[in-house]
């Protein structure tokens, strides 16, 4: 025990630490987990205000897979409870668990590799401080996300019990996601790869929960912790059990970590790295040669979780239809998520909106490599020499801008195919579908435009790029149904984006888009360039 108590010393002082360097970022993705679905709750409650209003929407979620892959099953439609449980847990379980993700990533990891935590461990600290500091901040931010909940989800007068089930089942995703960073941060030497892989980890149960949920598969869904989180059955004879066994998956991750941890040197990991030949390859002589060598992993990650969703939901598309009927409640439903036209285009155009956003976090991450590259002193020895800072930026922003574009059209491409194998018009089908996700394209690029702007003018600042892609998925995803002004939905730039297949595509917008990402690019490198290498 002594022994435990000794690596454990100064974890008190490195907690302290690690909320005044979030103080700023912390707060706000606290507030955003816990404002959406009492938010939700609240529209809910005017929206549908009688048991049968509530009646008739439910049943037609529950008559569609499509709509289920989206958001997951409903368990009570006649309450207000039950309806925010359906339409917001998964969106707020995603949001935890990607703010545990970052926040465990950057106060391990990150810290190993830019030399901190070699210089926090010549202090009288443990051994273990730094990253059991980094999973108290994060039990403590998901905790307060939780309370919050509970005390807004008691001001819009819901039960107590279903709202502690909610709260509980979002913490504790968030706490589960916790431990799988923690795991992938001992496996590589590299924050931005630690980070990679547990979102990636993320994305494969999210599309484990939708393909499950959509299917009616429902052993698919019990392999997926956000499946958990919808089975906890908030507001509808909640299982309590569930919440255990979240709990008990977060320890056992984190005592997993703890044991990986202790088979490693400081600023290892325990996947071996690979030394590269003395001399680069004339391929890689260039800013932008050595960009995508760096790019290239994360690049194929994501495109080949594009190709499989894309395959996945395009395979769902020709059964939308079928289960309509004469109830038009359910293509008004769809058609508040972003679509238009007939109903399975109006899915296509809803799943594409969704694939865009997801780009968009593509876009950032790729961006904030110049940042990364930058902290970690890797950027210097490449500008000392004769590489203009111009050429090294725009290495790193044309991976991101094609990167982004080439993932979209994967996922068009998939989808289109197999909705048109299904149908009979794979070529067909094909063509259409890539079109409508290349149409998705400029919106994104802002983003990655975004976070070019941070970059040059506020690098500290840079990582609130994500904040810009959780803020315009709000007011693109859930806009309407929380009633926000239409002149605030269209400050985000998916806002202007043409609502494909089916709807009608006016050239205006997009050029606006691609001139926007322009100019933000402009002003950033700019910024870039006045200002010293490492500054605030």
């Amino acid at each position: 025990m002594t022994v435990r108590m000794t690596a454990l010393a100064g974890t008190g002082v490195l907690v302290r630490l690690a909320l005044r360097r979030d103080r700023l970022l912390l707060p706000i993705w606290i507030l955003v987990i816990a404002a959406i679905p009492v938010a939700t709750a609240s529209a809910i409650a005017e929206l549908y205000p009688d048991v049968g209003s509530r009646l008739a929407l439910g049943a037609t979620i529950m008559a569609n897979p499509a709509l289920q892959a989206l958001t997951g099953p409903i368990f009570d439609p006649t309450s207000v409870g039950g309806l925010t449980a359906w339409r917001a847990i998964t969106f707020a379980t995603v949001l935890a668990a990607l703010m545990s993700i970052m926040l465990v990533t950057r106060h391990t990891r990150a810290e190993e590799e830019s030399g901190r935590a070699e210089l926090i461990g010549a202090a009288p600290v443990g051994r273990y401080a730094l990253p059991a500091a980094a999973v108290l901040v994060t039990g403590l931010a998901n905790l307060l996300a939780a309370l919050l909940l509970i005390a807004g989800f008691a001001g819009q007068g819901l039960p107590a019990a279903g709202s502690i089930a909610f709260a509980g089942a979002v913490a504790g995703v968030g706490l589960v996601f916790a431990g799988i960073a923690a795991v992938t941060a001992q496996l590589t030497e590299n924050a931005r790869t630690a980070n990679a892989l547990a979102i990636a980890v993320l994305g494969l149960f999210l599309l484990l929960r939708a393909a499950g949920d959509a299917a009616g598969a429902e052993a698919v869904s019990w392999l997926s912790p956000l499946g958990w989180a919808q089975r906890t059955r908030a507001f509808a004879d909640e299982r309590w059990w569930l919440l255990a066994i979240v709990a008990a998956v977060a320890i056992l991750l984190v005592a997993a970590a703890d044991l990986l941890a202790r088979r490693r040197d400081l600023g290892a990991g325990l996947l071996p790295s690979r030394r590269g030949p003395a001399s680069a390859a004339a391929s890689l002589r260039s800013p932008l040669a050595l960009a995508w060598r760096l790019q290239r992993g994360l690049l194929l990650g994501w495109a080949a979780a594009f190709a499989v969703a894309g395959a996945v939901f395009g395979s769902l598309a020709a059964g939308v239809g079928d289960i309509v009927g004469d109830n038009p409640q359910i293509a008004d439903m769809l058609a508040r998520l972003g679509g238009a036209g007939a109903l399975t285009d109006t899915f296509f155009a809803t799943q594409l909106s969704l694939f865009a956003l997801v780009a968009g976090g593509y876009a950032v991450q790729a961006t904030l490599r110049l940042r990364a590259e930058e902290s970690i002193g890797r950027a210097e020895p490449v500008l000392v020499a004769a590489v203009p800072r111009w050429r090294w930026l725009a290495g790193h922003l044309a991976c991101a801008l094609a990167g982004s574009a080439l993932i979209l059209a994967i996922a068009g491409l998939a989808a289109g195919l197999a909705h048109g194998l299904r149908i009979g018009e794979p070529a067909t089908q094909a063509i259409r579908i890539l079109g409508a996700a290349l149409a998705q394209i400029p919106a994104v690029w802002v983003l990655a435009a975004i976070t070019v702007l941070l970059f040059g003018l506020l690098p500290r600042a840079t990582s609130l790029a994500w904040a810009f892609l959780v803020v315009f998925a709000l007011l693109g995803q859930l806009g309407e149904l929380l009633q926000i002004d239409e002149r605030i939905r269209r400050l985000s730039p998916f806002a202007h984006s043409p609502s494909l297949p089916g709807g009608t595509i006016a050239v205006g917008p997009l050029i606006g888009l691609c001139l926007l990402s322009a100019a933000l690019m402009a002003a950033g490198l700019a910024g870039f360039h006045r200002r010293d290498l490492n500054s605030d």
